[in-house]
């Protein structure tokens, strides 16, 4: 078991690597690839489970202890990270399909990993832990809406089939798995340590898929769509901590919001795509990019928060 675990830390440190191979590899055979493009519901399924093993009731105490930190952190998630998609994608005059990419990226709740890298940011972990789960929980209702708000005029969008899906895709596995916790308890505290392993080779997957059916469109703006996440991500950043520091929360409350708000679940963006957007496959590359790019730069904003607090605790 301690080899597997060994194994888990080892794939999730160096996710963003694995994507990038297996992306180049998918790129080089799509053929194998397109076969998981029916299967990307539910290995986003999986992620979602895997974090419902990880969580337990008492993760939601955090919500009554810090209330105003939660309420701005999911605020701030919903509203700076699709504002900031509809202002890029007018501003560099996108296609309509990477711009409808780039706004349902932004529609997403938080990422799970952005609590990994605010423990590694010395930020207040538990505040983003709860973020994730409450934007995660919000997020059949919000990302639908503010999806439709933002990207309806380049095409129909069906919000009540999108919150159907996410409903299925995010919400009950991880009740699912929030219930499995609670009844076997300690029992599953181990299982649910290589859920990270598992998690990233579905996300992985997702991404092959993605790229297996969009590859030429990738060529063709491959620049550009990378462009386009780099700014969103670090702009999401930005604006996150400014945001914090402006309600003067504490500097580890800052440092969690930040990350939190610019790291998105882009699997869900990618299998929303999927699934309502066939016919356009290129609607989800930025997800695809999206998921590579936050995962290099999630770490290198960890090493330079964390050098901030020691700073701090100088004085």
């Amino acid at each position: 078991m301690n080899q597997l675990l060994k194994f888990t830390n080892f794939v999730s440190k160096t996710f963003a690597i694995w994507v990038v191979v297996f992306a180049f590899i998918a790129a080089q055979f799509p053929e194998t690839f397109k076969q998981f493009v029916p299967w990307i519901p539910y290995l986003l399924g999986i992620v979602m489970l895997g974090m419902g093993l990880t969580l337990s009731f008492k993760d939601f105490a955090e919500v009554s202890k810090n209330p105003k930190g939660v309420i701005i952190g999911v605020v701030a998630q919903f509203v700076i990270m699709p504002s900031i998609a509809f202002l890029l994608v007018n501003l560099f005059q996108l296609p309509p399909d990477l711009a409808i990419g780039v706004i349902l990226v932004g529609a997403c709740p938080g990422g799970t990993s952005s609590n990994v890298m605010t423990y590694l940011a010395r930020g207040n972990t538990a505040l983003s832990v709860a973020c994730t789960t409450i934007s995660t929980l919000l997020a059949p209702i919000l990302t639908p809406a503010v999806f439709y708000l933002f990207a309806s005029q380049w095409l129909d969008i069906n919000a009540g089939a999108m919150f159907i899906s996410v409903l299925q895709m995010v919400l009950l596995p991880i009740f699912i798995g929030l219930v499995i916790r609670s009844i076997f308890k300690q029992r599953i505290d181990q299982f649910s340590q290589t859920m990270p392993l598992v998690s990233v080779v579905a996300i992985v997957l997702i991404v092959t898929a993605v790229v297996a059916v969009s590859k030429d469109r990738i060529i063709e703006s491959g620049l550009l769509v990378f462009f386009i996440v780099v700014l969103h991500n670090g702009l999401g950043y930005t604006l996150g901590y400014l945001v914090a520091k402006a309600f003067k929360l504490p500097l580890a409350d800052n440092k969690a919001i930040a990350i939190e708000v610019g790291m998105q679940n882009s699997g869900l963006g990618a299998a929303l795509a999927a699934l309502h957007f066939k016919a356009n496959p290129l609607i989800a590359v930025p997800s695809a990019v999206f998921s590579f790019w936050h995962n290099i730069s999630g770490p290198i904003l960890a090493m330079i928060f964390s050098a901030m607090k020691e700073k701090k605790s100088d004085k």
